[in-house]
């Protein structure tokens, strides 16, 4: 009965550009029917005196492959019931765990490497995530490969938005069941790290800060200087809401006793673009919160930062040395190039060869500060 009445073709999506943060969800016609149905199955299931070994005659592979389908119905209240359902099959039917984790692998995989399209990924996760809570120790490498082959890729779908929040729980139960985990992770999401997609951006620092809520002390030494840059230019971003929540982290004692911890090397990447933004940042709040942090980094090392800071400086003075000896040898590349066109006289008594040797000269000194020239 239950199969006859919720087993079905899904119809396909009415609209291809369909965007499941704007666009309200198309909901199912014939629901106040399937509700019913749905409702009547999970009472059974949860029923005391339900029998597993007599059901499983009827609960098999073939049924939970066809509910797990279901899972890419458009309408969330289906996805929900769906959710509950499966979850009352795994905990009842020992013999189905497998098959269940293997199958929810299969539909992430061509979600990731195929079709980018599922509606249900978000759910299916939140399954996962009791599952996972629930592993055994040593983690097997079945779990293992599922965290690296499945749920670090998942970052990388355009429609992260719409399942970040349960994704992020289950990368924390895996370092939770498996610190030396961390590396592989973050790393992981490094490499995923978002280029121009600044909602992202902000998405994926709240997921560090929540794996920097349960790091162990060891685990952070290994991870940090490839992390920390990746902050520092996260700071640096022009994106407000991107610098915003990289400076919160600033607020989160854990975090902060972990940089302290390893000022020594931490404040030398992160202090050059602090003192930068502080004084070229367009954004008068994200410049007030590098002040902040700033005072921070001062009462942790006092001496360092003073060093870091004069070395700031002269690295500064340098660069606009540099850039003004740029700017003259192109004025004087330029002179050279409207006198040999016969645009404006050239200078009185400067043969051909020595305005040649001239124009090599600059050529060369412009070379030598890092510009690329190409001769016309």
């Amino acid at each position: 009965m239950i199969a006859c009445n919720i087993f079905r073709p899904l119809p396909p999506s009415d609209n291809p550009d369909f965007d499941p943060e704007e666009d309200d969800p198309i909901l199912e016609a014939a629901w106040p029917h399937l509700s019913y149905v749905y409702e009547f199955f999970l009472r059974f299931l949860e029923s005391p005196d339900f029998q597993p070994v007599a059901a499983k005659k009827y609960i098999d592979q073939k049924f939970v492959l066809q509910l797990l389908e279901l899972f890419d119905s458009e309408d969330p209240r289906e996805r929900e019931l769906l959710k509950t359902v499966v979850h009352r099959i795994y905990g009842k039917f020992l013999g189905l765990r497998s098959f269940i984790r293997k199958q929810i692998n299969n539909i992430f995989l061509r979600f990731i490497y195929e079709t980018e399209q599922f509606n249900g990924v978000g759910e299916l996760l939140e399954i996962l995530g009791s599952i996972i809570n629930g592993f055994a120790l040593p983690l097997k490498s079945e779990h293992t490969r599922f965290l690296a082959k499945v749920l670090i890729p998942l970052h990388k779908a355009k429609s992260l938005v719409t399942f970040h929040p349960q994704l992020a729980y289950c990368i924390v139960q895996f370092l939770d069941k498996d610190a030396t985990l961390t590396e592989q992770v973050v790393r992981g999401l490094l490499k995923f790290w978002p280029k121009t997609y600044s909602q992202k951006e902000v998405m994926f620092l709240g997921e560090i800060e929540e794996i920097l809520e349960v790091i162990e002390p060891l685990q952070f030494q290994i991870i940090m200087v490839p992390l920390f840059k990746q902050i520092a230019k996260s700071v640096s971003s022009s994106h407000f809401q991107v610098a915003e929540r990289a400076l919160s982290y600033w607020n989160n004692d854990n975090i902060v006793s972990l940089i302290e911890e390893n000022h020594d090397t931490l404040i030398p990447i992160l202090f050059p673009s602090f003192y930068r933004i502080s004084r070229e940042h367009w954004n008068q709040t994200i410049v007030a919160l590098v002040g902040n942090v700033l005072k921070i980094f001062m009462e942790m090392n006092t001496n360092l930062c003073n060093q870091l800071a004069e070395k700031h400086k002269v690295e500064r003075q340098r660069e606009r040395k540099r850039e003004k000896e740029r700017e003259e040898l192109w004025k004087k590349l330029e002179q050279l190039r409207m006198s040999g066109s016969g645009d404006t006289p050239g200078p009185p008594n400067i043969d051909s060869k020595a305005s040649s040797a001239i124009t090599n000269n600059a050529f060369t000194n412009v070379h030598q500060l890092g510009v690329n020239v190409t001769k016309r």
